[in-house]
This record gives C-alpha cells, structure tokens and sequence, in this order.
C-alpha cells in the first residue's frame, strides 16, 4: 500500500492507474478505523480495481464546542488495517493541502433541504463542512465510485444529493451499519464510553427496533411513537438529541401514506454524541 500525502502525487499515482485501465473507489475517513470502515474497504475492493482511501480530520465540520482536538487518531493501527484489507493507497494530506487560503477563506459546498433538520440543526455548519471536504475529495481524486456508510444517514443523502446536483459521475454506494453484539452501531466515538456507558448506548438501537415494529404493526401516530422513544431513552440514563420519524427520501415528516420510512436518533452518553437510524419500506 502506497501512502501519499501531496495532491500532486496522488493524482499521479491515479493517473498511471487509470491507464491501466482500472476503475477507482474512493472511501473517505477521518480514521480510527474500525470494522464498520473495513467492510467499506472490502465492499470497494470486491466491485473495483484501485482503492484508495483518505484519512483526514476535517475542522470544517466540527464546531467551536465539538471534540476535535480529542478526535481519536490511531494512525499505525489504521495503517496496518488498511494494508490488510488490500487498500492500494491512503492519502493522508494535512489541513494545509485540503485548506491551503485557509478555513476562512475557504470557498463552501452546501446542500439546502436535506440539512436542515436533525444533525444539521444539532450541528450549524457540519453538513457545510462535510459537503466542501467531500466535494473536495471527490475533485482530487475523480473516482468512478465512493463508499459511504449508511450509520451516518442524513450525511450519505446529502454525499448523493449534491453528486447529482454538481453532475459528478460518481457511483454512490452506502453500506449497512455494522455493530456490536449488543446492536450498538460501530462509531470511533464508541471510544470514549465505559462498558456500562455502551450497554446504555445500545438503547438506542432497541428503541429504533421497537417504534419501527410498532409502525409495521400499523401505529401512524408517529409523535406518540417519538415521545415514548425519547421517554425510554432517558430512563436508559441516555440524553436525546433528537429521535425522529422521517420520509427515508426527504427526511421531511412522513403522511399516514408514505411507504419509504427512516426513523433516526442521537443521542448524548456523558460526553459523546452517538447517532444511528433504521430505514424499512412499510408493509
């Protein structure tokens, strides 16, 4: 495995690649990978030639009161992963090659609609930040593919959303959450919990099971459903942040009629932020 850090180099490398004639996947990471980032990597690996994957810890979606500074870099072990999962090359560039005028003078991507409710009115100015990094990627590298996972929901609507809207010939593949034994979705935010504080964590998971079961079942009255939720989660020790019954497509508020439906939550465990979702078509 190739590590690069320059843009220059890295497009190189992708252009002898291309005249070879290989088709090129792109997973985007901001590292300490974990099993969920490595079936990206193997999900990539099976359907295409080249794969490369990035790790970078982008400021410019985090906020002034968010973990940045304590974001965990475990970059040997990534490192070491990666080479075992056959990646062809990692990019690693720093802030300065992504944001070379700086965050300020930054020029922004940002995607109306679909990033203004849930994370985008927990987080103002995430989606901003994760939509100009992934443009940015998307521009250095030009893959023919990318590999999202679909614990972060709202943000692989968003990654497929503005491919469209930017007329970006990129194939946009999100794969299911992978998770713990207890159901608990694989998060490097996972991290920071105690073994208590993640058996509280997998709550949430049971909630999202449990209020899915009950609209399959025929329960449309979807505040009732979202209040018992978040009743549930607090007697779980947990602070929600948002838990949500949505259209799967708009993530707008569903109608008794809407057969596509994704039910997300968040929530805080001390002083991590854990998000996952369950999306289901209606019987």
């Amino acid at each position: 495995m190739q590590t690069q850090k320059k843009i220059k180099d890295l497009r190189q490398i992708l252009k002898t690649a291309r005249s070879q004639g290989k088709s090129i996947a792109l997973v985007p990471t901001m590292g300490n990978l974990h099993e969920g980032h490595l079936q990206l990597i193997r999900q990539a690996r099976d359907r295409y030639d080249f794969i490369v994957c990035s790790i970078f810890v982008n400021p410019l979606q985090f906020s002034e009161n968010e973990d940045l500074a304590a974001y965990p870099r475990t970059l040997e072990a990534d490192r070491e992963s990666l080479r075992s999962e056959n990646c062809d090359c990692l990019f690693l560039p720093s802030i300065n090659e992504i944001y070379g005028d700086g965050l300020e003078q930054q020029t922004s991507i940002n995607v109306p609609g679909l990033t203004e409710n849930l994370c985008g009115s927990s987080r103002p100015g995430h989606f901003v930040g994760v939509a100009t990094v992934v443009t940015t990627l998307f521009n250095i590298v030009q893959p023919d593919a990318a590999f999202f996972g679909l614990k972060d929901y709202q943000q692989f609507l968003v990654i497929r959303k503005l491919t469209q809207d930017l007329a970006l010939e990129i194939a946009i593949h999100g794969i299911e959450t992978h998770r713990e034994e207890s159901g608990l979705a694989m998060s490097s935010r996972n991290n920071y919990l105690s073994e208590q504080q993640r058996q509280q964590a997998s709550s949430l998971y049971r909630c999202l099971q449990t209020c899915a079961e009950q609209i399959q079942q025929g329960n449309t009255e979807f505040n009732q459903l979202e209040k018992a939720a978040k009743k549930e989660l607090k007697q779980a020790s947990l602070k929600p942040d948002y838990f949500q019954i949505c259209d799967a497509d708009t993530l707008q508020p569903p109608s008794t009629d809407t057969q596509h439906i994704a039910i997300l939550g968040a929530i805080f465990v001390g002083k991590s932020r854990l998000i996952d979702n369950i999306r289901f078509q209606r019987s």
